[in-house]
């Protein structure tokens, strides 16, 4: 506890970006929850643009808003 789960468009991230990606998530969340480096899981979701709407935005952000700490723009 906690895990983060980033859905994205595909996107080769190279070692040097995913380091400081995973860096970076990881202190925030430490940070957030005052927890050890340890226990945060972090998963990385590639998702098609054309599979964006049904599997991303209307069942996590369109269906559960209360959910959200940002909206997205659109």
């Amino acid at each position: 506890m906690p895990h983060v789960t980033i859905s994205h468009f595909p996107k080769d991230l190279d070692e040097a970006g995913r380091e400081r990606l995973v860096t970076r998530l990881t202190e925030a969340v430490r940070d957030a929850f005052e927890v050890e480096e340890d226990v945060v899981s972090i998963a990385l979701r590639p998702v098609a643009p054309e599979a964006w709407d049904e599997e991303v935005y209307r069942p996590e952000i369109a269906a559960r808003p209360e959910l959200l700490v940002k909206q997205p723009a659109y």
